[in-house]
């Protein structure tokens, strides 16, 4: 075992540590101070990031990368979310393989899109998103060495309660669940020479790939849903060093004709299949 994939398996352990010494403490009348029940989930965050650390984190010197240049999973317009070309890692801490990880949501027109409400509608259907749907794209020709797509598309969590409840109850859950509870439905592809791409939240019952499959570049392989630990339907992208995003690094892409687009940036990609004006 790795030692990231030990860390995360000592992550997840403490975590449940955690939620058991509360649950205790409430049960039995414990009368120590609650704040030693926080001991573990300190620790929980400790052994991640030293994990991550261990031998040169992802985006430090003593590891040099150079971004891998794919196609983009997406075609029309779209806007970019917790984008690595403003911070590594883009997401905040460099597990599962996110060190370089990138959102995407749809923006087919200004004003499309549902913003994000104070508090009602606390909740709202995946299909009032324009990402809901959208065919997704393999970035590069690949096998598929993943492929999971029996998770529901849940309700959005874009108004401040809906928030809230994401970030402090349900992501807690799906972090100890595991790393598939986290990405939802999602493909994994092999690009070859060490790299592999994760494509995650996607629509249930979508994926149009199996394991085991070889797809083109450009290729349509599932659709864009609203599964795992996701505000609102959209596509996570990311490049690792390895299939198991619990033991796998992140790896810095560039998407062809696009780059890395910054958070907020507007960007669109022209449809292969539609054939410019001559």
């Amino acid at each position: 075992m790795s030692v990231i994939k030990f860390a995360m398996v000592a992550f997840r352990g403490l975590q449940l540590l955690f939620v058991a010494l509360v649950l205790a403490h409430i049960g039995f009348g414990w009368s120590y101070s609650v704040w030693w029940d926080l001991l573990p989930l300190f620790l929980a965050y400790v052994v991640v990031t030293v994990g991550h650390r261990w031998g040169g984190a992802p985006d430090s010197p003593r590891r040099v990368v150079e971004p891998v240049e794919v196609v983009p999973p997406v075609t029309g317009r779209w806007s970019a979310l917790n984008s690595p070309a403003d911070r590594t890692p883009s997401h905040g801490i460099h597990a599962h393989g996110q060190t370089y990880a990138i959102d995407v949501i749809a923006e087919p027109e200004p004003g499309a899109r549902p913003g994000f409400r104070w508090v009602w509608p606390v909740v709202m259907k995946p299909q009032d998103f324009p990402a809901f749907g959208v065919p997704v794209l393999a970035v590069a020709d690949a096998m598929v060495v993943r492929a999971h797509d029996r998770q529901r598309d849940h309700l959005s969590r874009n108004s401040l309660p809906g928030l809230l409840y994401l970030m402090l109850v349900e992501g807690s859950v799906r972090e100890i669940a595991g790393v598939s509870r986290i990405l939802g439905n999602h493909l994994i592809l092999d690009l070859g020479n060490g790299t592999y791409a994760a494509l995650a939240h996607l629509r249930r019952g979508s994926l149009t790939v199996r394991e085991g499959d070889r797809v083109r570049a450009g290729q349509v392989v599932a659709r864009c849903g609203n599964s795992g630990n996701s505000s609102e339907p959209h596509l996570h992208f990311q490049l690792m060093d390895g299939p198991d995003p619990d033991a796998a690094r992140g790896v810095p892409f560039r998407w062809r004709g696009v780059g890395v687009p910054r958070n907020q940036e507007v960007f669109e990609v022209a449809d292969p299949a539609v054939s410019p004006p001559g």
